[in-house]
């Protein structure tokens, strides 16, 4: 599995704001060291989140709900997920607005870590 540094994360975000506005920033560095462990962690030996869809939405939930930046949490965390399941695989297929809606959904319905990596295996295909 190929995981996200805190350094890609940080690019996805400064990209994402050059490119559709917003403020620069980290607000909660802690919260963006955390990523890089979030999706690797094991309980007795067992990974906590074992599948790519898991993962991905450990991404999306630790940084839309965590707020590590100062703006663009939202579009960074579907962005830094759609990346991560890229790199093993998997990309998103969704229709125009579908995603923007989705993570307006996660914050308003605070959906778990399971409900995001439904949406993801439903709007997924292996590449």
């Amino acid at each position: 599995m190929k995981y996200l540094t805190k350094e890609q994360v940080l690019l996805v975000h400064s990209m994402i704001i050059d490119e559709t506005g917003g403020l620069h920033g980290v607000r909660d560095y802690h919260a963006l060291l955390y990523l890089e462990d979030a999706p690797q962690q094991s309980v007795f030996g067992k990974e906590l989140y074992p599948t790519v869809f898991l993962k991905a939405a450990v991404y999306t939930y630790n940084i839309i709900m965590s707020h590590p930046f100062l703006d663009g949490n939202k579009r960074t965390g579907i962005t830094a997920a759609g990346i991560f399941m890229e790199k093993n695989g998997y990309t998103v297929i969704a229709k125009e607005g579908e995603i923007e809606k989705f993570a307006l959904r996660i914050v308003v319905r605070k959906l778990s870590i399971e409900e995001i990596a439904q949406w993801f295996e439903k709007h997924s295909k292996k590449l």
